[in-house]
């Protein structure tokens, strides 16, 4: 089998809350959505996508799958997509970092060596030990009458984690904390997400300010080195999130048992592949991690889902349903939500097909013709 065309499709996903409020002053109304499709010789089709939340969101922005596939899609024509780790190789090899750009390329891979074996992804990741995986539902920056009007209406279609978005006004964090805590049931989570918004200072006095309050403090400060100055002051489990970008990370969290849940963001460690061996080894020391993506449509859902579904349990802490974060979609079947949890399709790869109509012309192919 060997890869015969790549194309590029561009398509924006409005936020269905009207406009997304995070960290320090960062907000986003409309995101782009980057999805990869890879036709081979054999008739078989996988798609990827790639979502940034926002253009400054990391160091991740919508024209690097476009920018990187002109670089590396004319060596990939003619390679066999279900060798996943020699085109990851291949894709490091041709380009040093910028993973999230390679995501949706590693993604298509894994979809096609599914659908040729017939299996879906989370048999391939090493089987289902998640079925069906508690999700959370993000409460973006609003008054406090918003957050807890948003938290109730989550928790009547069946969420019963939520994260609340802090990281602008630490006092008014303090009340949307105070009050989204207050509305907790005995089963119910909050993890409350500064986004890397706090400087050190602030963070420590929302830490002293809520020592009594049981949540789940997340990401507050930009770096590794801040949020441990923060961990000494905070009595609550600390989740780190976009400061773990590789397994050099993740080795030193091991080793400084630097919190107690990690975050998997898929496209931020670079795809399913690298994601899939930080994960294996964060659990084999005991950590439990998050399974989801920057942001997405129906395929970014999909892997989500699937990488969810391979967790084993006890170490899932949650996933959440990123397309029904949009108006729009990128794709058709895949993963769906019920009853507060996030389920994983049973068809072979991904479980789904990109939306044609809603993507459009494609913004970029790639083929012999190309060449």
């Amino acid at each position: 089998m060997k890869i015969t065309r790549i194309k590029i499709y561009k398509t924006a996903l409005p936020y269905v809350g009207g406009t997304y409020i995070w960290g320090a002053g960062n907000a986003i109304s409309v995101a782009t959505a980057s999805v990869v499709v890879i036709e081979t010789d054999a008739g078989i089709t996988g798609c990827g996508e790639f979502t940034p939340c926002g253009e400054n969101y990391m160091v991740a922005h919508s024209e690097g799958v476009e920018a990187i596939a002109r670089i590396i899609a004319p060596a990939l024509l003619g390679e066999d997509p279900r060798q996943v780790s020699k085109i990851e190789r291949m894709m490091d090899h041709i380009v040093q970092g910028h993973g999230y750009a390679k995501a949706p390329f590693d993604a298509a891979c894994w979809d096609i060596l599914g659908q040729v074996t017939g299996q879906p992804l989370w048999m391939l990741l090493g089987g289902k030990l998640t079925d069906g995986a508690p999700m959370y539902r993000v409460v973006p920056q609003k008054s406090v009458a918003e957050t807890t009007a948003e938290m109730a209406a989550h928790r009547a279609i069946g969420y019963q984690q939520f994260q609340i978005k802090v990281g602008d006004n630490w006092r008014l964090d303090i009340d949307r904390i105070e009050a989204g805590v207050a509305l907790l049931l005995p089963e119910e989570k909050a993890l409350v997400d500064a986004n890397q918004g706090w400087r050190v200072d602030n963070a420590v006095r929302v830490a002293e300010a809520t020592k009594s309050l049981d949540y789940i403090l997340e990401q507050p400060c930009k770096t590794y080195d801040e949020c441990q100055h923060v961990r000494r002051h905070a009595a609550q489990p600390m989740k780190l999130d976009e400061c773990i970008t590789d397994m050099q990370m993740a080795q030193r969290i091991v080793q400084d048992r630097g919190a107690e849940i990690c975050c998997l963001k898929i496209s931020n460690l670079g795809g399913i592949s690298k994601a899939r061996r930080v994960r294996d080894f964060l659990i084999e020391h005991r950590i439990p991690v998050v399974a989801e993506d920057t942001w997405g449509g129906e395929i970014t859902t999909a892997a989500v889902a699937h990488f969810a579904a391979s967790t084993p349990a006890e170490f899932l802490i949650n996933s959440t349903d990123l397309m029904n974060y949009n108006t729009t979609s990128t794709g058709i079947g895949g993963a769906y939500a019920k009853d507060g949890k996030l389920y994983a399709s049973d068809t072979p790869g991904l479980g789904v097909k990109a939306d044609f109509d809603q993507l459009g012309e494609p913004a970029a192919i790639y083929d012999p013709d190309y060449l």
